[in-house]
C-alpha cells in the first residue's frame, strides 16, 4: 500500500448528502475481485445519460476538475452497503482524499484499509473549500497527515483529527497484511519453535 504522508491536489466538489455506495459504485459493476478497473463505474449513473454518453452537468464530466485527488462532498459520505469496492473505484479514479463534515463508519475503514485519508472538517471548513472549489479555477488544497493540517494557497488553514493507530498505518503504506508482516521474524521463530513433526 502507497504511504500517505502530503497530498496537495484539485479539489473536485460533490455538493450532495448522505452519498452512499451504490452511488458510488453500483451494484452491477461488483463482478471483479481485483482492485483495479473500477473507476471507470464511478458515479456511474450519476456521470452517463441514459444512452451512455457523459453528463455534461455533472461535476466529474467538467474538464476543470479532470485529474483532481481531493474530493469535497456533504455530511455521511460512503453510507450504505460495506462494499469494499467503493474506495476502490474512488482510488482507481484517481482520489487519494475525501474531505467531508461526516462518513459512515464502515466506508471510512475501508477507506484506511485502502490507503485513502478520509478527513473529517466541521461543516463551515467545508463549505468553504466547497465554494473554492466551484468558484476558483483548478483551486488546490494540500492535506498534511504528518501536521494534520488542511491548507490552501489563499491562507486557509484548518485541522483534522485521526485515530493515532490510523495515522501511523498510512503515514507507512500498512494495511492489515502490512502490520502482520512487520512481525515476520517473531512469525517464522515461532513457527520454528512449534513446528508438527
Amino acid at each position: 500500500m502507497e504511504p500517505y504522508v502530503r497530498v496537495t491536489g484539485i479539489v473536485a466538489p460533490l455538493d450532495r448528502p448522505n452519498v452512499d455506495t451504490d452511488q458510488i459504485i453500483p451494484a452491477v459493476y461488483l463482478k471483479r475481485i481485483e482492485r483495479t478497473g473500477f473507476g471507470q463505474f464511478l458515479f456511474n449513473s450519476w456521470r452517463k445519460l441514459p444512452n451512455g454518453r457523459p453528463n455534461p452537468e455533472f461535476v466529474l464530466n467538467n474538464p476543470r476538475y479532470r485529474g483532481a485527488t481531493i474530493l469535497v462532498a456533504g455530511p455521511n459520505f460512503g453510507s450504505g452497503s460495506s462494499r469494499e469496492h467503493a474506495p476502490w473505484a474512488l482510488q482507481d479514479f484517481g482520489f487519494r482524499t475525501i474531505i467531508a463534515p461526516s462518513f459512515a463508519d464502515i466506508f471510512r475503514n475501508n477507506c484506511y484499509q485502502n490507503g485513502m485519508l478520509p478527513v473529517v472538517l466541521p461543516q463551515t471548513a467545508v463549505d468553504h473549500i466547497m465554494e473554492k472549489a466551484k468558484t476558483v479555477p483548478g483551486y488546490q488544497v494540500t492535506v498534511d497527515l504528518e501536521r494534520c493540517l488542511v491548507t490552501d494557497s489563499h491562507e486557509f488553514t484548518v485541522p483534522f483529527e485521526i485515530d493515532a493507530f490510523r495515522r501511523h498505518c498510512l503515514l507507512r503504506g500498512l494495511d492489515e497484511i502490512g502490520l502482520t508482516l512487520e512481525h515476520q521474524d517473531k512469525i517464522a521463530s515461532y513457527e520454528r519453535t512449534h513446528a508438527i513433526s
